[in-house]
């Protein structure tokens, strides 16, 4: 995860100003793969951003978790696509337990308006509880046997 937060990093330190970073956003928001019809309903919402942001998950016969996600937000689903990249694919501990230093290091949560900035929490919360759940189900099958 560390070596994509820094690929992260490294791509938003060619631009100079919040604009050309907002236009990158977008720009990775029309990329990000759409959600199944299925889960851009209400049980999928994420509570406490601005605009609608539905997110799920899945893991994999290998214990990796997947995210799909999607916003009614432009700026909002070039974040989500950030979150994604780093975390999908990954172990359900290890979402749970990385710290993710790329939202500071580019200055996201300094150049978002307040209530993005608290969507922007949420969004993370509910992929770690996501994790979470997946983490706790792994130790209990594993205790199980």
């Amino acid at each position: 995860m560390d070596k994509i937060q820094e690929e992260i990093i490294e791509e938003f330190s060619v631009f100079d100003d919040w604009l050309d970073r907002y236009d990158y956003l977008i720009g990775l928001g029309e990329q990000l793969p759409a959600i199944a019809p299925e889960h851009r309903t209400e049980q999928y919402l994420i509570n406490g951003c601005q605009s609608r942001v539905w997110i799920d998950a899945r893991q994999d016969e290998a214990g990796l978790v997947h995210f799909t996600a999607d916003s009614d937000a432009i700026i909002t689903k070039g974040i989500i696509s950030l979150l994604i990249r780093v975390l999908s694919g990954r172990p359900a501990r290890e979402i749970v337990d990385t710290e993710l230093y790329f939202i500071d290091a580019i200055g996201l949560s300094s150049n978002l308006s307040p209530t993005r900035a608290n969507g922007l929490a949420a969004m993370v919360k509910q992929m770690r509880l996501y994790a979470l759940a997946y983490a706790s189900k792994n130790d209990a099958n594993k205790q199980a046997e």
